[in-house]
């Protein structure tokens, strides 16, 4: 029989009214797993959400999926209400009716299915790993297990909190530069293939020789206009390619150790690095998380292949008895002073606070670093830019001057 959508309106224990959405084959199916939740059915109907004009268009590769901060309010708030006593039927119920991000509302409602079947929370999250990060999952299976899940939920809040904190002060540093390096090409793109041509046709009315930088300024329009589409067709096909195969093995292996390399933002992207890698090790730790497990899980949420083969070489050593911080010593993305502190950690049985200490010290040399980029970075595109643009305007005009000259030594 097709399972269909239902939309349901029913009392709960303490006589408030709920509304949502369940998928079941009849009413009466719907009906049982209202029961089941602590409900008694008031209005069961057919919805039209899902099925024919109404239903919701999903594009693939531009739908938006589960965001870092819509994960950080839910956990927050499954560790608030199950903190209160409330079962975690109910608490995923809850969350489903009164989140606003649609992806989210529907993997709960998947989830709120699976439990209900019997499923784990943390297997019902693994069979959404696109929107719930491998972190997540087993922090939640960790509080599963010991008992502990409330504890686990807002660790991974804490955690995801932190991150979007991170995230949110890079972007709003780079945003500035950005926009005015945008603005800079579209200025330059524009004055070569509608401004210049208008000026070459004057200057050919005009004979004589043209001046060097015109000369340079009127072959680059002349490029630029069979170029410019060239480079928009390219840039189109490298960020299709680029989308399908950034996380391959092959593209990470090439690409991020350049990243590290980079001058000036090379070691801002290794500060990120470091803070993700000590926030994550904390946080997987202090839920009881097996190390060696949770030097994979970090490994595979670091977001760098140097940090991820740097941790491969940790686990290594950690199975044959030796230390984490040896191995660590050896790899470049890692200071020494985080390796030093790793290791009294690890001799005092403090590492899980020196991590998260470690954390938090660089999550405030970040956001000192981006603030120092930024400071740094807007007044040099400023100064780029009116270089750029006032040259060429200058390179326009430069044949004008010389005929005015010319005119005026001939009158005298």
């Amino acid at each position: 029989m097709a399972t269909l959508a239902y939309a349901y309106k029913g009392r709960d224990g303490a006589g408030k009214i709920v509304k949502g959405h369940l998928d079941g084959s009849s009413e009466a199916a719907v009906a049982g797993r209202m029961r089941t939740m602590g409900l008694s059915p008031i209005e069961i109907v057919e919805s039209a959400n899902g099925t024919g004009l109404s239903k919701e268009i999903k594009i693939p590769g531009l739908s938006k999926g589960v965001g870092l901060k819509d994960l950080a309010v839910m956990s927050r708030q499954m560790a608030t209400m199950i903190g209160a006593g409330l079962t975690l039927l109910r608490t995923l119920t809850i969350l489903s009716e009164q989140t606003e991000s649609k992806p989210l509302t529907a993997v709960l409602l998947n989830i709120v299915r699976d439990v209900e079947g019997g499923t784990s929370l943390s297997d019902a999250m693994y069979k959404h790993p696109v929107d719930f990060p491998p972190i997540m999952i087993n922090l939640v299976r960790a509080g599963e297990t010991g008992g502990f899940l409330e504890d686990s939920l807002e660790t991974i809040a804490k955690n995801f909190e932190n991150e979007v904190k991170l995230r949110g002060s890079i972007k709003a540093a780079l945003t500035y530069p950005v926009i005015v390096l945008i603005m800079a090409a579209v200025a330059v793109a524009a004055m070569l293939i509608f401004i210049v041509p208008t000026f070459k046709s004057m200057f050919d009315s005009l004979g004589g020789t043209l001046p060097v930088p015109t000369l340079m300024l009127v072959w680059m329009s002349s490029v630029m206009v069979w170029l410019a589409p060239v480079l928009i067709v390219v840039g189109i096909v490298f960020a299709i390619w680029w989308r399908a195969n950034k996380n391959t093995e092959r593209v990470r292996r090439t690409v991020d150790p350049f990243k590290l390399k980079l001058p000036v933002f090379g070691m801002l992207m290794k500060k990120i690095a470091v803070a993700r890698f000590c926030r994550n090790f904390s946080s997987m730790i202090g839920a009881g998380v097996p190390i060696l497990q949770a030097l994979h899980i970090v490994g595979e949420t670091s977001g760098n292949w140097v940090i991820e083969r740097a941790l491969h070489s940790v686990a290594d050593s950690v199975r044959q008895g030796k230390s984490i911080a040896e191995p660590l010593a050896q790899s470049p993305v890692f200071p020494p002073m985080v390796t030093q502190m790793i290791s009294v950690g690890e001799d005092s049985g403090s590492l899980q606070q020196m991590l998260s200490k470690i954390g938090d010290f660089y999550d405030a040399e970040v956001e000192a670093a981006t603030e120092q980029l930024t400071a740094m970075i807007e007044p040099l595109m400023v100064a780029v830019l009116g270089v750029v643009v006032g040259g060429m305007i200058v390179a326009l005009y430069l044949p004008i001057f010389q005929l005015t000259t010319v005119i005026q030594n001939q009158g005298s």
